[in-house]
């Protein structure tokens, strides 16, 4: 079973081939293939954390859709002074599919 460390969006996961998982918002549309950053690849060899050897090998997804997260309701209040202010937020995602984990497992 190989896995890997992605980045995307300033966090980081950790996906398995065929795995779906949410991410922030991705400019392509629904249907498209596209590449993430690998920071580790591993599974039943050595783990893979050479840059030269992660940037050959790229990981990737096929996104499925984009979707928006639950509402954040944020509140502020100021007690003795009558201020209350409510605002929400809901956050942008995209689901994607992981297709592909080439994982070349620097033996020589």
């Amino acid at each position: 079973m190989s896995y890997a460390v992605i980045k995307t969006g300033g966090k980081q996961y950790r996906v398995e081939e065929g795995q779906t998982l949410l991410v922030e918002r991705l400019p392509d549309e629904p249907g498209a293939t596209v590449e993430l950053t690998a920071l580790l690849l591993a599974g039943d060899g050595d783990p893979v954390t050479d840059i030269a050897k992660l940037a050959k090998t790229p990981v990737k997804a096929e996104i499925v859709g984009h979707e928006r997260g639950k509402k954040l309701r944020v509140f502020k209040f100021k007690p003795k002074r009558g201020y209350r202010r409510r605002t929400g937020h809901r956050q942008e995602l995209t689901r994607i599919r992981i297709t592909g984990i080439s994982a070349s497992k620097g033996k020589k």
